[in-house]
C-alpha cells in the first residue's frame, strides 16, 4: 500500500484497492443480492437503501421506473442496480472497484439483463452525454473524495431535465468520536492529505482515505450546483453507542434538476 505522500498515485487509487479487499472480506455493501430478491423486486416487492438502516421513500422514484435512464454513482457491488433492473430500468453503473463493477457484471448475467458498468472515478469528469440519465442513485461515497461539488456539478450535467439525484451522505460526526463512540477526540474537518497523522499507513486497509463534509458542502452545495432539493431525512450507523443514544450520522437528499 502506498503512503498518502506518494504522488505516483492518487488517493482514489488507494480506495479502489481498499475497497476490493473489503469486498473478498465480506464487506455488507458489497455483497451482490441473490436471485429470490431480484425475482421478488419483479414481482414488485422491493426496498434500497442510500444509508445504513432507513428504506429510501417509495415517492422519491418516480411513479413509472421502467425505461428510465439510471446512473449508479459510486454504486456497484450488485445491490441496487439489479432492482432497477427487475423494474425495467436502462442501468449504468460506475464504481472505481473491480470488484464492485465484477459484482454487477455476475448479477447482470445470472438474472439475464444489460447493465453498462463502467470503471471510472467520480472524481474525475463522467464519461456521459449531457442529459444521458433521468435519475442518479448515489449511495454513501463521498466520505472516500476530497472535494464534493465537482461532483453534484457533474450530476446535474449528465441529469435530463427534470431529472432527480438520490444521495446518502455522511454528516462528519464519526470522525468526531473515538472508537467506542463515547468521547470527542477529534475536530473537523477531518482531511487526512491535510494532516497525514489522522490516518496513519498502517491503518488504510481498514479505513481507506476519508473525508469529513459539513452540510454547506454537501447539502447546500447541491443547490449551488443547480439542482432543487425535493426532500431529505437523517439515519444513524444502525449500531454502536451513537446508534443507541438516537445521534443521526448520515443523511439523504432527493433533489431535481429543474425542467
Amino acid at each position: 500500500m502506498n503512503s498518502l505522500g506518494d504522488q505516483a498515485e492518487s488517493y482514489t487509487d488507494v480506495n479502489a484497492r481498499v475497497v476490493d479487499a473489503w469486498v473478498a472480506d465480506g464487506w455488507e455493501w458489497g455483497t451482490p443480492i441473490g436471485h429470490e430478491r431480484y425475482e421478488a423486486a419483479r414481482a414488485g416487492d422491493w426496498s434500497m437503501v442510500l444509508t445504513p438502516t432507513r428504506e429510501v421513500p417509495r415517492e422519491w422514484f418516480f411513479e413509472e421506473m421502467h425505461g428510465k435512464r439510471v446512473l449508479g454513482l459510486a454504486a456497484g457491488g450488485g445491490q441496487q442496480m439489479p432492482i432497477f433492473a427487475a423494474m425495467g430500468c436502462e442501468c449504468t453503473v460506475l464504481d472505481y472497484s473491480e470488484a464492485q463493477i465484477a459484482s454487477e457484471v455476475m448479477v447482470a448475467e445470472r438474472e439475464g439483463y444489460e447493465i453498462c458498468a463502467v470503471r471510472a472515478d467520480m472524481t474525475r469528469p463522467l464519461p456521459f452525454e449531457d442529459g444521458a440519465f433521468d435519475l442518479i442513485f448515489h449511495p454513501v461515497s463521498n466520505c472516500y473524495v476530497e472535494e464534493v461539488l465537482p461532483i453534484w456539478r457533474e450530476c446535474l450535467r449528465v441529469l435530463a431535465p427534470g431529472g432527480r439525484l438520490l444521495a446518502g451522505l455522511d454528516n462528519g460526526l464519526n470522525y468526531v468520536v473515538d472508537d467506542e463512540e463515547e468521547r470527542i477526540v477529534r475536530g473537523l474537518p477531518f482531511n487526512p492529505l491535510r494532516d497525514p497523522s489522522l490516518i496513519p499507513e498502517n491503518a488504510l486497509p481498514e479505513w481507506g482515505v476519508q473525508f469529513s463534509h459539513t452540510l454547506d458542502e454537501q447539502i447546500r452545495g447541491q443547490i449551488q450546483a443547480g439542482f432543487r432539493i425535493l426532500d431529505l431525512y437523517e439515519d444513524t450507523n444502525g449500531e454502536g453507542r451513537l446508534h443507541e443514544l438516537g445521534i443521526p450520522t448520515f443523511w439523504a437528499t432527493c433533489a431535481e434538476k429543474p425542467a
